[in-house]
């Protein structure tokens, strides 16, 4: 729903915490939930040494809506799907939410948002669809640490985010 991106968004921030560089993290330097080579993208340009710690909230607000929300067409989708579409968006990618929200309301799940998965999405049980690509978050992190052991320090703060933005998107159903 339009009017939840500073909501959704709020929760993002708080999820995402602020400057980390740590060397297993597949991200590398990070703030905010931004990474280096997200923001040098985003810039179109090479990012200066410091430059990351110097991000703030009201800078990366814009990527986030540019980059996430608008490519999961957030604004579109009913309240609580939206954040959690976009809460994973941030994590995997657009691409990747998309196809779950595809796969969680039973369509062909080709990654990309159109009128046929928004109808799907109009027609399904928000509660049903949430849980749905819950699960599939889930089963995405633990076959990432599958693939990756070097992962498993992630796990725990993934499954207890996927958790969170669960119990967060059932409370933002309208």
């Amino acid at each position: 729903m339009k009017q939840n991106f500073d909501a959704a968004f709020a929760q993002i921030i708080k999820s995402e915490g602020g400057y980390v560089n740590d060397p297993h993290d597949h991200g590398g330097e990070t703030n905010l939930g931004v990474t280096k080579k997200a923001w040098s993208e985003y810039l179109g340009r090479p990012i200066a040494d410091g430059e990351m710690r110097a991000l703030t909230v009201d800078t990366v607000k814009p990527f986030y809506k540019k980059l996430y929300w608008d490519k999961v067409h957030g604004d579109d989708l009913p309240g609580g799907l939206d954040y959690a579409v976009f809460d994973f968006a941030v994590n995997a990618g657009p691409g990747r939410a998309a196809k779950f929200l595809q796969q969680a309301v039973g369509v062909t799940a080709d990654g990309a948002i159109g009128p046929g998965t928004m109808g799907a999405v109009a027609k399904a049980d928000p509660k049903h669809a949430l849980d749905q690509f819950s699960a599939a978050k889930e089963s995405f992190y633990k076959g990432l640490v599958d693939r990756d052991p070097s992962q498993v320090k992630f796990i725990k703060g993934w499954l207890a985010r996927v958790d969170h933005v669960q119990q967060t998107a059932e409370t933002m159903f309208a």
